[in-house]
């Protein structure tokens, strides 16, 4: 999973053969199945992350259903939004035993159960454990490897490979807001969690879709499986045959003798293939049965070692102090954007422009300017005389200027602008597998990975809730937004003394390549 110079591109061959063969670069890097790898990707930000975008719309149904207050009736979607980025880390346990493909399966799974269990909730503490935390688990069992595997299968063109990937939010944020709203019109808020439960499942194709890009060739041990078994059946004809002669079958014999022993000599051979075959058959189970179970205990061990020695090992991620800077980013940004998504059906409400945002929610302009916003910022990034730093920067500067601000705006106009402006700039988050990759490599990308989203599922956690507790104090939103600005300004800060911090290490790149 974790993989090396080969496993992300490069076909060796035998190891006899490591000087005869030219090095072949694996056509699926770049192009060919790294392109539904995306459309898998994509498909998963719409299902995960534009549902999850989209819970404005349950969350005022909620408000009504159980007359319970703003700040604890939030804790549902910062739960599912949080918890989705919090299990990142222990994800990256299971992508490194089981792998991308069943770890993805199995999330879409759980997360289409949680959907549906949600359907019956009888108050907020039911809805939870239901949709907070088993969706929320579900989800990022789904989301980590998504984006794992793009990262694997692109190298020159990450930045906008994980740009159209993750547009998907944008997509699913636009689509699944006016999915849920009318669903809920038509049939209810139950009703339309059970339907959206029974849509998620779409995310165990998506998983299939995650071919892994390295395995060891299965064909060679079929082959010898199957040469096996056939120099067992040789053997038990030779055994015969030895058996046959020695007692003279095949000699001369009187002619009126002739007939019976053929029918005996049959027998006999008949009996000792069937005898060996089923002798065979069953000492061939019981290998194949060892050869599993030893080579799942050799993959558990493996990846538990592999994942302890990036969280706490020799080689922690926890020594790169840039990294450390990063995550103290993370824990401050993620609620900044979060809560407009979360809180600006109610901002409507009380500035009576109800009528305008259903002609156009603004939610609905920040997912889709957010669409255009990552590919531009990818498309730019990937240009050789731009840096990904400096795109990823400058985007962070104008959402937490935007998040200042949006508190002022008192029209439609002027909050469709602002958060026009939000949606662009929060494109950047499709730049975020790239820094994070650039920093750790490719070999720790899925670890580093978690523990960023883990930061931001902090965020996510804590930033809704807050903002609803502000308001049940201040009856104003104001003062949610001025607060989770100036925090995610502390996190920016960190970005900036980057350059003071960093340590001068030799290139991720090149270490890789004088261990290939």
């Amino acid at each position: 999973m974790y993989a090396s110079r080969e496993d992300i591109g490069y076909d060796f061959g035998d190891d006899s053969k490591v000087g005869s063969k030219p090095v072949k670069p694996n056509p699926n890097i770049d192009g060919g199945w790294a392109w539904m790898i995306v459309l898998s990707s994509f498909l998963v930000h719409i299902l995960i992350m534009g549902s999850q975008m989209a819970l404005g719309i349950l969350n005022m149904e909620w408000l009504e259903e159980f007359n319970q207050s703003r700040g604890l009736t939030a804790w549902v979607s910062s739960l599912s939004m949080g918890i989705t980025l919090i299990v990142g880390p222990f994800i990256g346990l299971f992508i490194s035993m089981c792998g991308c493909r069943k770890t993805a399966i199995i999330g879409g799974i759980l997360n289409a159960l949680g959907w549906i269990l949600s359907a019956y909730a009888s108050n907020v503490h039911y809805l939870f454990l239901t949709f907070g935390v088993t969706a929320g688990i579900g989800s990022g069992m789904v989301y980590l490897p998504a984006v794992v595997m793009v990262g694997q299968y692109f190298q020159k063109r990450r930045a906008l490979a994980q740009g159209l990937s993750t547009t998907g939010t944008g997509f699913g944020a636009f689509l699944m807001t006016a999915l849920l709203k009318y669903l809920c019109i038509e049939f209810g808020w139950r009703n339309a969690m059970f339907i959206q439960g029974a849509i998620s499942l779409n995310l165990c194709v998506c998983g299939a879709l995650m071919r892994p890009l390295s395995h060891k060739d299965i064909v060679s041990e079929k082959y010898v499986v199957r040469s096996n078994s056939e120099d067992n059946q040789a053997k038990v004809l030779s055994h015969s045959a030895e058996t046959i002669k020695s007692n003279g079958v095949l000699g001369e014999e009187p002619e009126n003798k002739e007939a019976a022993t053929n029918e005996e000599v049959l027998d006999s051979v008949q009996h000792i293939e069937i005898g060996a075959k089923s002798r065979s058959g069953r000492n061939m189970y019981g290998l194949r049965i060892l050869k599993t179970v030893s080579q799942l205990t050799v993959t558990v061990r493996k990846g538990f070692a592999i994942w302890y020695s990036s969280y706490f090992g020799a080689a922690s991620l926890f020594t790169n102090r840039v990294f450390v800077a990063f995550i103290i980013w993370a824990l401050f940004a993620y609620s900044s954007f979060v809560i407009p998504f979360i809180h600006l059906p109610e901002i409507v409400k009380q500035y009576n422009l109800s009528s305008q945002n259903n002609i156009f929610p603004l939610t609905s302009i920040i997912a889709i300017v957010h669409i255009f916003g990552k590919v531009i910022l990818g498309i730019i990034s990937d240009l050789p005389c731009i840096s990904t730093w400096n795109v990823f920067l400058m985007a962070n500067f104008t959402l937490v200027t935007c998040i200042l601000t949006l508190p002022l705006m008192q029209t439609y106009i002027s909050l469709a602008v602002v958060c026009a402006l939000i949606g662009f700039s929060s494109g950047y988050f499709s730049l975020m597998p790239v820094v994070t990759e650039d920093l750790v490599g490719t070999k720790h990308l899925a670890n580093a990975y978690g523990i960023i989203i883990c930061a931001n599922g902090i965020s996510a956690l804590f930033g809704p809730p807050f903002a609803g507790w502000i308001y049940d104090i201040t009856h104003k939103y104001d003062f949610s937004f001025y607060i989770s600005g100036l925090l995610y300004m502390v996190g920016i800060i960190f970005l900036l003394i980057q350059p003071c911090i960093q340590k001068k290490q030799p290139r991720e790149k090149s270490t890789e390549e004088a261990q290939v």
